[in-house]
Order: structure tokens, then sequence, then C-alpha cells
């Protein structure tokens, strides 16, 4: 039995493989070989380094760091590819979702998180998240993070799809980087986790049965296998699939594909989440323009500076939740022809947009823009993926020995659509809970260091030099094109036949560079994502299919869950 997001319950056996042609499965009879092979290196066991740890933490952001402060005294080591500060923790805009004011209660918390989720949020674990919030804010106050305040108390913002004041932001629009500097100082400081930065995953040590850890090549050095009792895969997200993000370079779904390689499930592939407004200007870098812009009056305005959202969510307007006001966003786009709207901020104290959004109004200052006069020009942008790894409340996967919690995961919390600042609230829970439980069992565990059911692999080599720029971009391209905002089956067919000829060639290669590994693993999220889009055929949340465009509870309210070897789907649960 299944508990759905409103409480009702259900069953439904449907197999992936009953619903479209070609689900992802261990090979393709189109690819001629495997969809992603096992590893993405060959190594012997006996020619390469050891490393052994009670606890490995794959990931450096809000959840990862959360994670190691919770393992107690268990020896952990946590992995980053990049530096410690770039993630997309870091880079969050808006604040964390808690309730704190007195009209404001949890009750109306988990309903909005509900509504926004169109009936795909797991209930009892949206109820979980919603009741732990305060303590973790009070709990990142008392590490030294310095919320907005106003005389005295915590200042409380508002954002899209939220019926109180109850986002607590830090710094005006950078929260994220002023918790993760917190978070970073209180996990340095931990004598028993060893932080490995610059240090890149290329595949987890898995035989299917059970996950013993990972491969890493650390900067300029080969790589190594780092054994581990039990492993936190806390990897973000995948906004890199798309030409269109807010994601940094890092955010390449990584902790995706090398969960699918090693035999976790996942879940909810297709339900990548939009966020309607990103600086847009013409040959610079995607820049966020945070949500609590709108919540402090900001209008969207199209090019003939007509206030859109009132012919598509009247009641809500600007405070719609995003896979609202994005789709709106699109849709006026296309009837004007023009591309991009605007985020007209004239009518507002110029002051009080100065001091509480002073890093929009940097990034606006570079471009020679002035908030408090100009209207700034904005589109969607891939922002955050709400599909990813299967876990349960405690953070557990289906593959024992890996846990996982943050962004890279499918819990529960979000459903078809995350309601905004739920996001940093969940790195926080989930990543705390996993931190603590998989410590629990690592420290049960007795040391064993005889050799590991974990055989090399040899693969033909295919190494004729490719153009990893080039591919990249061409993958890239292609998603926002025809697997973005709107979808529609003859564009998600088109996309899946380019995505499997890029495929049959850069799959089966060595690479000896994060740059081909990240390719090889965007091209194996590509893929996923582009079959669950193809095999949902109605519009729920984020996903929007122009050729079905309503919601059918009657056959769609179920996760669609894919795994190396057995696709299938299944209704909430």
């Amino acid at each position: 039995m299944a508990n759905s997001g409103n409480g009702d319950t259900h069953r439904n056996d449907t197999r992936l493989d009953d619903l479209t042609a070609g689900a992802p499965r261990a090979r393709h009879p189109d690819l001629g070989g495997p969809v992603s092979p096992a590893y993405l290196i060959d190594f012997h066991p006996k020619r390469i380094a050891h490393f052994f740890t009670d606890v490995l933490i794959i990931g450096g952001g809000l959840a990862g760091l959360r994670a190691a402060n919770a393992v107690g005294d268990v020896p952990t080591v946590v992995v980053t590819k990049d530096r410690l500060r770039e993630s997309n923790s870091n880079y969050a805009q808006g604040g964390i979702a808690s309730v704190w004011d007195a009209e404001d209660c949890f009750e109306d918390h988990v309903r909005d998180t509900l509504r926004a989720g169109i009936n795909l949020c797991h209930r009892d674990v949206v109820d979980f998240v919603v009741r732990e919030a305060p303590g973790h804010v009070e709990e990142l106050m008392d590490w030294g993070t310095r919320f907005d305040r106003r005389e005295g108390q915590l200042m409380l913002g508002r954002e899209g799809g939220h019926s109180h004041q109850r986002i607590i932001h830090a710094l005006g629009d950078a929260t994220g980087k002023e918790i993760m500097r917190a978070v970073i100082e209180q996990t340095r400081a931990l004598p028993n986790v060893q932080i490995w930065e610059q240090a890149f995953t290329i595949d987890l040590l898995s035989d299917k049965e059970r996950c013993y850890g990972a491969i890493i090549a650390r900067q300029d050095q080969p790589p190594i296998l780092l054994w581990a009792k039990q492993t936190i895969l806390c990897t973000g997200g995948c906004g890199q699939v798309y030409r269109e993000t807010t994601n940094p370079q890092v955010a390449t779904g990584d902790g995706h594909a090398i969960a699918f390689r090693a035999g976790a499930k996942l879940r909810d592939m297709e339900f990548m989440q939009f966020h309607p407004t990103v600086l847009y200007i013409a040959g610079s870098s995607r820049t966020l323009v945070t949500e609590a812009i709108r919540g402090a009056g900001a209008h969207l305005i199209d090019s003939n500076h007509h206030r859109f959202m009132a012919d598509y969510d009247p009641q809500r307007m600007e405070l719609a939740p995003r896979d609202v006001v994005s789709q709106s966003i699109v849709k006026q786009m296309e009837k004007t022809s023009h591309p991009c709207v605007y985020l007209s901020l004239q009518h507002m104290d110029a002051q009080q947009v100065h001091r509480e959004f002073p890093g929009f109004t940097a990034a606006c200052q570079k471009f020679g823009l002035d908030p408090s006069r100009d209207p700034i020009p904005v589109r969607p942008g891939a922002h955050y993926m709400i599909g990813g790894v299967q876990v349960d409340v405690d953070g557990r996967t289906s593959l024992p020995g890996l846990w996982a919690a943050g962004e890279v995961t499918s819990s529960g919390l979000h459903g078809a659509n995350r309601l905004a600042s739920n996001s940093l609230l969940e790195g926080l829970v989930f990543g705390a809970r996993a931190g603590e439980l998989a410590s629990r069992e690592a420290r049960s565990q007795p040391d064993d260091f005889r050799a590991l059911p974990i055989v090399s692999q040899h693969s033909p080599s295919a190494n004729e030099p490719l153009d990893i720029v080039d591919i990249r971009n061409a993958v890239q391209s292609l998603m926002w094109r025809l697997v973005g905002v709107e979808r529609a089956q003859e564009r998600l067919l088109e996309a899946l036949q380019v995505i499997r000829g890029y495929a049959r060639y850069v799959l089966p290669h060595r690479f000896d560079s994060s740059d081909g590994w990240e390719l090889q693993n965007l091209l194996t999220v590509s893929h996923l994502m582009t079959e669950a889009s193809l095999a949902r055929t109605e519009s729920r949340g984020v996903h929007m299919r122009t050729d079905y465009p309503t919601v059918d509870d009657t056959h769609w309210r179920k996760h669609l869950t894919f795994s190396f070897d057995v696709p299938s789907s299944n209704a909430s649960n």
C-alpha cells in the first residue's frame, strides 16, 4: 500500500516498461551496450592505493557538512570536487522556511508544501521536516549564523506559495553564503573529520548489493579506492544539464549518475524546477534573482509593460508557486515574441531595495542597470532538481551502506514542485538524520580489512579524442530546447534519439579527467530525465506537457522509479 500526498491510500502495480518503451535498463537494444558502464574507469585492486574510514560523505554543501557535524566521534572523510564554497547551498539567495511567527503554525507550512507539490508529497515526510525546522534555525544561530534582524527580532519574509511570513534570511539575499560560512567553521573544528577538497568522486564501490565506499581522484594524483563502512551521498543538483541555469559549474548530476551505476533506485527524474527569475543579459553568466524580491512587492511585466501574471493567476499574481510563474513567463515570451520579461521595482522604496537586496543591486549595476529606475530583464532557468536518489525519512537509499541527503535525493518532501526556501531546510534535516544514523551503524560494524567483493572492470577502451566542451554545449542546448519548461512527445523523442547517439560513443570512452567524467554523468542524467518526461503523460507541477496539459490523478498520482537493472512504476509512498 502507498501513502500519497493528501493521505489517501491506494495501490498501483503498473511497471514503467508497460507505460513506455525503452525505459532505462542495464542495456538498451538500440545502444548496443550499457546505458552506463558500472565504472567509468578501469582499475585493478592490487595496483591502486586504498584508504579506509568509517563514514564517507560525498559532497561539501549544506547537507554534507550538516551530516559531518552529526557523526559524533566516528572517523569521517568529507570529499568535495571543488572548494567547500562551491555548492548550490552557498549560492542560495533565498532563506530557510520555518514557522517562527506567533500567527503561523506547522499545519499551515505543511499545507503550503503539500499544495505546491500537487499530490505527490509524502505527508509524513513533510510533517517531520516542517516540525524540525525551528530547532535547526536555533542550532545555526548557536553556530554563529547572523540572520537578519530588526529591533532584535528575526526578520521574516514571504515568498511564492507561502501563506505566512516565515522566510528567514541572512545578509539580505546571501543566506546560503552566511550559513555555509558558519557551518564550514563548525565542521573544520571537528578532530575526527578530514576534508578533502578538489577530490572528484568517479564512482561508488558497489557490487549492486551494497555500497563499500567510492573511487576518488584527488587533484593531480592517481585514483584511489576509499573504503567506508557507511557512505552518505550529498552531491547536490544537476542544473548544468541545461544551457540556462542558476547552478554553479560543479552541479553536473554526479551523485545521480554514480548512484544509478551503483544500483540505487532513482525517482521523479522528470521534475526539474525552473526558477522564474534569472537575470538575463546576453553573453553574461546567469544570476539568480531571489524570490524574496517578488515577495517584497516587485511586479512582473512584459515588453509592453503589461503586468501579465493577472492573466494567469489573478489571486496569487507574482506570489504563485515557481512552476506557475515560470510557465506563465514562457507563455508571455511566446505571445510577445520577446526573449525575456522584466521585473519592475520602480514603485518600491529605492533605499529598501538597496538595503534588503544588496547582491541583486550589485549584479544589476555591473550591467548599468538601476533596479529603482530600470526594468530588469529576467527569464526562467534550471534551478533545483526535485528528483534523485530515493530515500526514506531516515535518509536510507535502496542500496545498503548508502545514505543520501539534500538535492541529490527524492525524499518525498517536494512532490512535483518545491516550495520556495524548503531546500536549505531539507539539507539540514536529512543531513543531520543521515549523519547520525549512518555513524551509529558504522560504530556497530567491526573493522574488517579482508578483501571485499569488488572486482576490477576491464572493458574495451574507446579512446579516440573527443571534443568534450563541444559535446557538453550541445547536450545543454538540446535539453534546454526540447526538455525545458514546456515539453511534448515529438520534442522528447527527438531529444532521446540525439542523447542515445552521443551515448553510443561517449559512455564507453575511458577518460582520465573530471571534464570527461562530468560529461558522461550529464549524459546519463539527461537520458533518465528525458525518459521520465516522455513516460509521464500529464502535466504536474514543474513537469509541463503541452500535449497533456492537465493533471491526471487517475493514472499518474504515482512515482516513476529507475534503477540500473529494473525500471518500475509505483504509487506515492
